[in-house]
């Protein structure tokens, strides 16, 4: 059986997530994407104007975009026509995006520059804050500033595995919570979580779903995570609960990476979160398949937990199997002693940067406004701050 094919609202409603980095809001609200259509074989066709013919983001627009289509069921090819906002369109999308910042009860702290990385399982023990951890590790090890998220609230494990301690403290300037921070080769990772309000790591969390929500909203919305973020790496709890759909409600332009292990079991469950995340019109961006296989001091391989589960997932799901993870005592290790294997040697951390450069290179490049000619708001603002009229003392 073929998967059915998105309606254009559905095409349109996933276009929500794709953000236009100069304006910090998204082409649906700002008038860029001005329309969809869904042909039967396939081909989704989608219309949208820039702001300039010659936007230096073009590229980073058309990538996103089509990122995101190619990731819905039964959508083979995606087609962008593309066009030029008029003068009136493009006075209306800056000022829909002035508003925006100026307004916006329901936005998080997070850059809207940020790429924001869900990492999700369908089941706990399937080693989903131990993958987060070492693929935060990793990218910022190549130079990026990367935010660790544990919004698995009830079982926060993130400080250890990083080796990062203290209680979190607030910022008398911004009003906002500092994030504790730790150096990572040339990059830097900032890191939130339940286990630096705790008094000790052993207190147990009692909370009902409504009080989890609010936790995660305030990680969003109450920390001074900085402009200069370049990723956001988010634990999420397992399953498909009240903060898995609360944070996919916040953060409509996150993309979502679904952790398994061999065992067709943890599929099957793992299944159900893709789901959740389409629902939700999530980017599903990879699977990984963690604890794969063990290799002795001999060579030989050993599929202790069967063999499969992350290639069928990938399969079922339509997205690409980014990598797998061998088991070895250097992970479990090196999460015990708050030394990410990434940042090692041996097969682990060779697979664990393998998938972070693939991330980083392809899957969900940072966003880069260097070329940028002009930066719209800022010029906006010189010309109305330039036409008020003075008054002299």
């Amino acid at each position: 059986m073929t998967a059915p094919l998105p309606t254009p609202d559905d095409v349109m409603a996933l276009l929500r997530g794709v953000i236009d980095p100069e304006l910090g809001s998204d082409i649906v609200e700002l008038g860029m994407a001005r329309g969809a259509m869904v042909e039967p074989e396939g081909l989704v066709r989608v219309s949208i104007a820039l702001t300039t013919a010659g936007c230096p983001l073009r590229a980073q627009i058309q990538s996103d975009v089509r990122a995101r289509l190619l990731s819905l069921p039964g959508v083979e090819r995606v087609k962008i026509d593309w066009g030029e906002l008029s003068a009136e369109e493009k006075a209306a999308a800056m000022d829909r995006a002035r508003r925006n910042i100026a307004e916006r009860p329901e936005t998080t702290a997070v850059p809207p520059t940020t790429k924001v990385l869900m990492v999700a399982s369908g089941k706990g023990g399937v080693g989903k804050s131990s993958v987060t951890v070492n693929l935060a590790a990793a990218i910022a090890a190549e130079g990026h500033t990367v935010g660790v998220m544990d919004a698995d609230i009830w079982g926060f494990s993130v400080p250890r595995m990083l080796g990062v301690e203290g209680r979190l403290e607030g910022d008398e300037r911004s009003g906002r919570i500092r994030p504790n921070e730790v150096p990572v080769g040339r990059g830097t990772i900032r890191v939130v979580s339940m286990g630096f309000l705790v008094e000790e790591e052993g207190s147990a969390l009692m909370w009902r779903g409504l009080v989890l929500n609010r936790a995660v909203q305030h990680f969003l919305e109450d920390v001074d995570w900085g402009r200069d973020l370049d990723y956001l790496l988010i634990d999420m709890p397992p399953g498909t609960g009240d903060v898995q759909m609360g944070l996919a409600k916040l953060l409509p332009r996150a993309e979502m990476l679904v952790v398994t292990t061999p065992a067709l079991a943890a599929q099957k469950v793992a299944v159900r979160v893709v789901d959740m995340g389409r629902k939700n019109y999530l980017r599903i961006v990879g699977v990984v398949e963690n604890m794969s296989s063990y290799v002795d001091d001999t060579g030989r391989e050993h599929l202790i937990f069967g063999r499969g589960g992350g290639d069928a997932l990938a399969a079922e799901a339509g997205v690409p199997l980014l990598g797998r993870i061998p088991i070895e005592p250097a992970v479990s290790e090196g999460g015990d002693s708050g030394r990410p294997v990434a940042l090692g040697e041996g097969p682990a951390a060779d697979a664990f940067r393998t998938v972070a450069r693939h991330l980083i290179d392809e899957v969900v490049p940072p966003a880069d406004l260097a070329g940028c000619s002009a930066r719209l708001l800022d010029a906006m603002d010189a010309a109305v701050a330039a036409a008020e009229p003075r008054v002299s003392p």
